[in-house]
């Protein structure tokens, strides 16, 4: 397995195969298929947490199971960065492996494609091809997001693109920019500002 940590490598091993070769246009046979997937994903997050390596939450956002949301996170020099996590299943999975996005990185690094989809290495693909149906969700992960975020967040925040939640500065106003009284958060909760935060205003 060329181009992987011996960790990656480890985690890997230890996460269940899957077997179905369904897809999302399968009916019954994708159900199959989900079941497997939940499972793979279950060992996966456990030997996390074991491991104190969790980083990662995902769930299903729609019945089928075509579309997953999620947020994932990457500790650097002791802090902790969050980043919502999103993707839906092609229909021709499981041969084409799911296009992860972190819509909140779009345009911060090239190793990302238009709308937050991450850049795989050029060992991803034929890794997952030669081992269909085998490979699910949770591989997809392993292989695919957790270098990527190894690799790309320390470059991001030590570059200033990507700033930690206590380091952001926030403006808290009496009045929004429109001459609007700041009641509470009727103001801006009736979006008379234009704004969405229901709370306190950010400008």
């Amino acid at each position: 397995m060329e181009g992987w940590d011996a960790g990656t490598k480890s985690a890997l091993t230890q996460i269940p195969l899957l077997t179905s070769r369904a897809g999302p246009r399968d009916g019954e046979a994708w159900k199959q298929r989900l079941k497997e997937e939940y499972k793979a994903l279950i060992a996966y997050t456990s030997m996390n947490k074991t491991n104190d390596n969790d980083w990662f939450r995902i769930a299903p956002a729609n019945p089928e199971g075509t579309r997953w949301e999620g947020s994932c996170w990457y500790v650097h020099n002791l802090r902790r960065y969050d980043f919502p996590l999103q993707f839906d299943i092609p229909v021709t999975y499981p041969a084409t492996a799911p296009e992860i996005e972190l819509p909140t990185l779009d345009g911060k690094t090239h190793k990302m494609y238009r709308g937050g989809k991450i850049c795989l290495t050029v060992h991803f693909k034929p890794l997952w091809a030669k081992n269909c149906p085998r490979f699910g969700i949770a591989h997809a992960l392993c292989l695919g997001l957790a270098p990527w975020l190894a690799a790309e967040v320390p470059i991001l925040v030590d570059s200033g693109m990507v700033k930690h939640k206590d380091d952001e500065t926030i403006f808290v106003f009496s009045r929004c920019l429109r001459g609007a009284e700041f009641d509470g958060c009727k103001t801006v909760f009736n979006n008379q500002c234009g704004f969405e935060y229901c709370e306190i205003c950010y400008f």
